[in-house]
């Protein structure tokens, strides 16, 4: 079945906005072709506003976990520090699909 790499990313108030605006035009679909992702998907918290979420999918928890420690994530990984710095905190989660109805 499939799995799925989950960044949450906590962003202050103050660069919403802007992270917002790099994630959907640069970094979504920069991390969907390096990894070679089925999909990516990404949103907001509607319980926390500065929470946001991304979604990679592969086709097995095999390719995701390659993928999460691979040298391909270390360079999307420090495009992001160089951008953020330490005012965006986030988590990586590897997630295998069980069941679907």
């Amino acid at each position: 079945m499939s799995a799925y790499l989950i960044v949450r990313a906590v962003v202050p108030e103050s660069d919403r906005d802007k992270f917002d605006h790099w994630y959907e035009t640069e970094h979504l679909p920069d991390a969907r072709r390096d990894f070679k992702a089925l999909s990516a998907k990404r949103g907001w918290s509607s319980i926390d506003p500065t929470v946001h979420w991304a979604m990679y999918e592969f086709p097995d928890v095999e390719t995701a976990n390659a993928i999460a420690t691979s040298d391909v994530i270390k360079g999307l990984v420090a495009e992001f520090d160089r951008q953020w710095q330490d005012r965006v905190k986030r988590t990586r989660e590897v997630v295998e699909i069980v069941q679907t109805l």
